[in-house]
């Protein structure tokens, strides 16, 4: 089987009805359903289906995360608030705290919301793209389990924590930077291991300090099992600026539990200390700025506008005839997808079939 197009309402639906059928209640499953597309509609392979059935029916089946969410504001105040999310739905969790970010911001300028003890969130770009539809600069970002090494170790002591911003323009889309703080991520091997591609020189480190190449499914093993890390951003060692990569990861790691009193490296690799399996417990921060308490949306969109233009328009490298902007390449993957649908790979098609089958849904896939 080769990579094969389902169609929008049919990925939409069928999600949809399996979450409700692992316990996700319909409005939620509806909002979940939606970040997890929105991965999809930007062509980030590694956060859309690929992730459906491994990274959460597999997970609320087995208990360490909880099909209703039980969002939970434990200390709150004009600007800012604390919110526990029980071990829920991320997204969930995350469209609500964004939200009420989003909500302070429109009234006092600025609004803050601290999250601890949820799940994975999905695309951290959903939630600051929330911000800017509203007309707001939005800041977002997320711990996660430990696979990353500091400069100078090998020993994966935090998660490829994103730092991710988006700032309203005037184009058809708005400036979004949302990547990880590590080289790669796990989701990344994840989907390399499926289509078969290798690991790239100088993303994951072992224990003797080198990098490790080939099979990216051994590799994400070797991860899983302590004997091998992802690397920050410049890379290994500090020639190319790996402490940069680095200080912005602890930047996220620190925001993701100080302010909230959340977990944060080993406490969030999912298992006790017996080795067993138990809910991650992540941290989540969530920042909304709202530019009419400024000069204006409207000229914080034409003057973000001209500004990216102007570097799109500056001279280009011999062989390519084009810059781009954070938040442009996704926009055109959506531009070419939104009539048709997403590619499935052959592993996601079974596991489609699989969870179909298990709930007794109704649906027709066309690989079948």
């Amino acid at each position: 089987m080769a990579k094969v197009v389902l169609d929008w309402k049919t990925l939409h639906d069928f999600t949809r009805d399996a979450f409700i059928g692992v316990g996700v209640p319909e409005e939620d499953a509806e909002i979940v359903v939606d970040v997890l597309l929105e991965s999809d509609r930007r062509g980030i392979e590694s956060h859309g289906c690929n992730r459906f059935k491994p990274f959460y029916i597999d997970r609320i089946r087995a208990g360490i995360q909880n099909p209703v969410t039980n969002f939970e504001i434990i200390r709150e105040t004009p600007t800012t608030a604390v919110v526990d999310g029980n071990d829920g739905m991320g997204q969930v969790i995350g469209c609500k705290a964004m939200s009420i970010a989003v909500e302070k911001a429109k009234q006092y300028g600025m609004g803050m919301v601290a999250v601890r003890n949820s799940c994975h969130y999905g695309i951290a770009g959903y939630y600051t793209t929330m911000a800017t539809k509203a007309g707001c600069i939005g800041i977002t970002g997320t711990n996660a389990r430990p696979t990353v090494a500091p400069t100078f170790g090998v020993e994966g002591m935090f998660g490829t924590n994103p730092l991710t911003i988006g700032i309203p323009t005037d184009e058809e889309f708005d400036f979004n930077i949302d990547c990880a703080t590590s080289i790669t991520q796990n989701g990344k091997l994840e989907y390399y291991d499926r289509i078969g591609e290798s690991v790239y020189h100088g993303t994951v480190i072992n224990a003797d300090g080198n990098s490790v190449e080939g099979d990216a499914g051994a590799a994400l093993k070797k991860i899983l099992n302590g004997t091998a890390a992802l690397t920050t951003l410049g890379g290994i060692g500090e020639e190319l600026g790996g402490y940069k990569g680095f200080g912005y990861a602890m930047v996220v790691e620190l925001l993701s539990s100080v302010l909230q009193d959340g977990n944060y490296g080993k406490n969030i690799n999912g298992k006790d200390k017996d080795g067993n399996i138990r809910p991650y417990h992540l941290g989540h921060f969530f920042i909304a700025i709202d530019t009419d308490h400024f000069l204006g949306e409207e000229l914080c969109r034409k003057k973000s506008g001209d500004i990216i233009r102007s570097v799109r328009a500056s001279k280009k490298q011999p062989g390519h005839d084009r810059i781009y902007t954070a938040g442009e390449k996704e926009w055109l993957v959506w531009q070419e997808r939104k009539d048709s649908g997403v590619p499935i790979n052959e592993s996601v098609q079974s596991e489609f079939s699989k969870v179909r089958d298990e709930l007794k849904l109704s649906y027709n896939f066309p690989w079948e």
